[in-house]
């Protein structure tokens, strides 16, 4: 009994704990076998999703022609005005180059750097990932770009360029798809046709071009490892940014290419990728503040949604950019900035510089930067008082003057006594452009501004005809061109005509119908007193040995200087100052800025006519009547509307302005000079009349007078 109740005990052991050790087992083995299936149910799932979207993917997918024909974006070739090209921008797609055009060093170049098991893939690169994996596991890193050349051109050609897990799902599924419909050999002729090499360049022949200035179809070992070397990093491997990193990464790619079998070890030894002749670029500094300025206007000159290729023609002068951008390098003071408008006299412009180095600071000082004009602002001043009745032989007194409390004073801080206006101009009186501005009125010199093209806000306090609001060079150049016009409106412009690049014709500039601004006698006045300006006043440095008239303008502690003319046609403004409005010791706009625009605009009159200018004042009737009539009664005064427009005379009975009309401004009539003073036909004063006696000359320049 004894020793059959111990067999059994040992039996049930046995049964007991044989189960527990089989039985964990096989649980094992049947979740392993579960999960096999499992996985290998949803391996199928997801290999016959793949294959359904690869397939779908690659019945939709474009032909070659079509991909061939395929751009990324729109680009733009900018030239000048004698068609020569100034710049290209936006995608740059050099000639097409078929399988059997390409070098075979090229290819062999970029498979070893980008994708060496290119042809044993079927569109990713299942070792290549895997090895990725595991770096960056191992290094306790990112896993590293693992993109093949199929998965690039996908990329290229369908997607964007985010680092998205969506985005490299369907990256990988259309560089499948491309395997599908294409060969090798097309995958790798389109993604050497279309990869982007930087500064524009997509495909190896822009790329070849443009660095090396000549077809991708001559390409040699040494540049084809630089094109390769720059698919990685197209900005900072750039040859013309960073030669040494263009060297560098062309040695990597050459060792690359012995790594792999297509360089022999012997041949590789020979090459020195640093002997490469690369293009020289043209000198495209200062000319950016014109395109930049230009190009923007194309959204309102073209319709919308167009992509294809375009030329824009435009107004720039190379030659005159060149000696514009000369012209403010050579002239500007130490730590201050300069900038130049040039105006032909439809209003084309002809050399734009908007600083002193583009590449520095690509802020346009030309037709963004709002400073205080300072004197040259009295132009707007002589305007009103011209046409208000004043001529420049009109007598008027420099003295001690305030007005609502302000007390404006003369840079000699000295008072000369009876002159003229001419005189005071020249000169740049401020006493006598403050009582010029409260006569005629302070808004209707604002309104002048306004009508000559002024478009920033303006101010209307006694101090604004010194020039206290802030203006664009661009707007002050236009309005003195306006005078030059003889009072006529002059719009600026910058593109002349665009075109695809197959020559169709997209927009042509039409000239805007020109409107009257001044009376001509106005005109004539106003150019009197800026010819004197320049032959006996202030502007004197900016004389060029033929008619020039302009003004200068200077602001308060020096901060800003001015000077803008004209001369045979061409208006010119002058601008150099501090971006951080800090003063600039001896800027007055009579010396670097009149001495810049003398230098340019000695370049750019060569070969137009000597034009003398017609200051011969056509006087209204009404100015040529008995001057003891405007010292009679209230109703016998002129007013001047807000508008600036001359008003005739109110006789008794009737109101100098009706009811709800705005108020205007009562200007005394003008008094009558001398026929002579007036310039009348006849008796006009010579071209270059002296705005002065030798008297007043040594007590406002402080020095002997020296006579031209």
């Amino acid at each position: 009994m004894a020793s059959r109740r111990g067999a059994s005990s040992r039996s049930s052991q046995n049964r007991k704990g044989k189960p527990a050790s089989v039985g964990w087992k096989a649980f094992a083995r049947r979740w392993i076998g579960r999960l096999a299936i499992t996985g290998g149910a949803l391996g199928a799932l997801a290999a016959i999703a793949i294959g359904t979207a690869v397939f779908f993917a690659a019945r939709e997918m474009p032909s070659f022609a079509a991909l061939m024909s395929s751009q990324n974006g729109q680009s733009i070739i900018v030239r000048a005005r004698d068609g020569s090209e100034i710049v290209a921008l936006g995608p740059s797609y050099g000639e097409w180059l078929g399988q059997d055009e390409i070098p075979q060093v090229m290819k062999d170049a970029m498979i070893s750097v980008e994708d060496h098991r290119f042809y044993s893939h079927f569109g990713i690169d299942p070792l290549g990932l895997a090895r990725a994996v595991y770096n960056a596991f191992s290094e306790d890193r990112q896993v590293s770009a693992t993109s093949t050349i199929t998965q690039q051109l996908a990329r290229n050609v369908f997607l964007n360029s985010n680092r998205s897990l969506d985005r490299k799902l369907n990256e990988a599924i259309l560089a499948m798809a491309l395997e599908w419909n294409f060969s090798k050999e097309q995958i790798l002729e389109l993604y050497l046709n279309k990869v982007y090499f930087g500064g524009g360049a997509y495909g190896i022949d822009s790329a070849s071009r443009r660095f090396f200035s000549h077809s991708a179809r001559e390409l040699t070992l040494e540049e084809a490892a630089i094109i390769a070397g720059l698919v990685k990093a197209p900005s900072r491997y750039s040859p013309t940014a960073d030669i040494e990193a263009a060297v560098s990464r062309a040695n990597v790619v050459v060792a690359q290419m012995v790594k792999y079998g297509d360089l022999d070890p012997a041949l590789a030894r020979d090459v020195d990728v640093s002997t490469v002749k690369l293009r020289r670029e043209a000198g495209q500094n200062s000319i950016r503040y014109f395109t930049d300025w230009v190009l923007p206007q194309l959204d309102l000159l073209l319709p919308s949604g167009s992509f294809e290729p375009i030329e824009v023609w435009t107004t720039i002068d190379p030659g005159l950019q060149a000696a514009a951008d000369s012209a403010i390098r050579s002239n500007v003071p130490a730590g201050a900035q300069g900038a130049l408008v040039s105006l032909d006299r439809d209003g084309a412009i002809l050399a734009m510089v908007g600083g002193t180095d583009y590449v520095a600071s690509n802020y346009n000082r030309a037709t963004t930067a709002l400073r205080q004009p300072g004197s040259a602002w009295k132009l707007f001043v002589y305007l009103a008082a011209l046409e208000a009745g004043y001529t420049p032989g009109t007598g008027v007194r420099d003295e001690a003057v305030t007005i609502n409390g302000w007390s404006p004073r003369n840079s000699n801080g000295r008072f000369t006594g009876d002159i003229d206006v001419r005189t005071a101009f020249a000169y740049s009186v401020n006493t006598v452009a403050a009582q010029l501005g409260n006569e005629v009125g302070f808004s209707n010199v604002a309104s002048m501004a306004r009508r000559f093209g002024i478009t920033t806000p303006i101010n209307t306090q006694p101090a604004m005809v010194l020039g206290s609001s802030e203006v664009r060079l661009l707007d002050m150049t236009r309005a003195f061109a306006a005078v030059a016009a003889r009072g006529q409106s002059v719009e600026p412009y910058g593109i002349v005509r665009v075109t695809t690049a197959d020559g169709e014709e997209l927009y042509r500039h039409r000239n805007a119908p020109q409107l009257t601004l001044v009376p001509d006698y106005v005109a004539a006045g106003i150019t009197d007193l800026l010819q004197t300006a320049v032959n006996t006043g202030t502007g004197r440095a900016a004389q060029i040995g033929r008619p020039v008239a302009g003004k200068t303008g200077t602001t308060s502690d020096n901060k800003d200087g001015w000077f803008v003319g004209f001369s045979s046609g061409i208006t010119t403004g002058v601008w150099m100052g501090r971006d951080d409005n800090r003063a600039v010791p001896g800027l007055q706009g009579g010396t670097a800025p009149a001495r810049a625009f003398a230098a340019y605009m000695r370049r750019a009159v060569q070969g137009r006519p000597v034009e003398e200018f017609d200051t011969e004042l056509k006087l209204p009737d009404w100015q040529l009547e008995d001057p003891d009539a405007y010292y009679g009664e209230y109703d016998d005064y002129y007013y001047i509307d807000e508008r600036g427009n001359l008003i005739e005379p109110q006789r008794q009975g009737s109101s100098p302005s009706g009811p709800g009309d705005p108020p205007m401004d009562r200007v005394p009539a003008p008094r009558r000079d001398s026929v002579e003073g007036m310039g009348l036909p006849g008796n006009a004063p010579p071209s270059a009349p002296p705005a002065a006696n030798d008297d007043f000359l040594e007590q406002a320049t402080g020095g002997p007078v020296r006579r031209p």
